[in-house]
């Protein structure tokens, strides 16, 4: 493929099967990495090889076989179709996937890459943090240097306010409501971080998505939707401080409050994965049931619908944050 313009899409990344050696890999490559967790290796890497591993994997291997799809995760399978979708609305353009950590690889897609003239990234995170978009940031940048890859290479930083994102989750919203009815309280959950990174990395993730949520809740009121829309992050790791408030508990209180019927969104995840597929859609659906609430409904991710294909090609036509590496 010889083209003047290259795209390369980048997620998390997700186990390679839904084996006990897939999932291990995966996670000690993800929870490794300083971005994520900052302690010292010295300390860490004794409390994730005998104490983390051993006991998260077995809990979450049943969860991963529950939601696989077509023999691949489903970040990995939503992933695929999207890029897919993405070369046929752009042929003009070369488009690569590639994950932060697995497969597929980001130097793989770099040297796919190496022949277009101008290429752009854009980390499927809608609100940067240092914890998702700078740790793909700086690997790219540490595989260029260590590759000796010619590359002219930009970046999307962020689109957390980008009006064609606003539109594309407010389309997700008004079709679950048309479909599913409209609920008691809309729930807007995104991906927790630990609270020291906002002063220790100066991360402004939390106004990032407090951005959204105030955009979204705008544009929801502008067009006559009159609910209680609340915001909460997910996702709690380990038992440092996490930014609050914490998904889980706003169900429970919201069900013990009269609340019966929530449907949740999560704006920061472009693509379902097990943290919306089992953590929302039933580990706090069954928390939101237990807790005397008689109806829940996960309204799911972008995916690869046409709301994402042409949101990524409005973020194209009119980047946010495009930066030079």
């Amino acid at each position: 493929m010889n083209k003047k313009q290259g795209l390369l899409i980048v997620n998390l990344g997700t186990p390679s099967a839904a084996t006990p050696m897939a999932i291990r890999n995966y996670l000690t490559e993800f929870l490794l990495d300083r971005h994520v967790v900052d302690l010292p290796a010295f300390i860490w890497y004794p409390i994730l090889k005998y104490l983390v591993l051993p006991k998260r994997v077995p809990y979450i291997i049943n969860h991963y076989q529950k939601i696989w799809i077509e023999g691949e995760s489903p970040l990995l399978h939503y992933s695929k179709r999207l890029i897919n979708q993405l070369q046929l609305a752009l042929p003009d353009m070369q488009c690569e996937l590639a994950m932060t950590y697995g497969e597929p690889s980001l130097l793989s897609a770099l040297n796919s890459l190496k022949s277009c003239e101008q290429i752009t990234l854009l980390p499927l995170f809608p609100q940067y943090s240092t914890t998702t978009t700078q740790a793909v940031l700086d690997k790219v940048k540490q595989l260029i240097a260590d590759n000796n890859i010619k590359i002219n290479l930009s970046y999307i930083h962020d689109y957390a306010d980008h009006p064609s994102y606003i539109d594309a989750l407010y389309s997700q919203i008004l079709q679950a409501f048309s479909i599913q009815g409209q609920p008691d309280v809309l729930l807007l959950s995104y991906h927790g971080i630990p609270e020291r990174y906002i002063d220790k990395r100066h991360d402004d993730y939390v106004q990032r998505c407090q951005l959204t949520t105030n955009l979204l809740t705008n544009k929801c009121q502008e067009n006559g939707i009159d609910l209680t829309i609340k915001m909460a992050y997910q996702s709690k790791f380990g038992k440092g401080k996490w930014v609050e408030p914490n998904t889980s508990d706003i169900l429970e209180k919201l069900a013990k409050t009269g609340s019966k019927y929530v449907q949740v969104i999560c704006p920061g995840f472009s693509a379902d994965c097990i943290e919306t597929l089992y953590e929302i859609d039933e580990q706090n659906r069954e928390i939101f049931l237990n807790a005397g609430g008689k109806q829940f409904y996960y309204i799911p991710a972008l995916n690869d619908t046409s709301l994402q294909v042409e949101l990524i090609k409005d973020i194209l036509e009119k980047p946010p944050f495009l930066k030079k590496f």
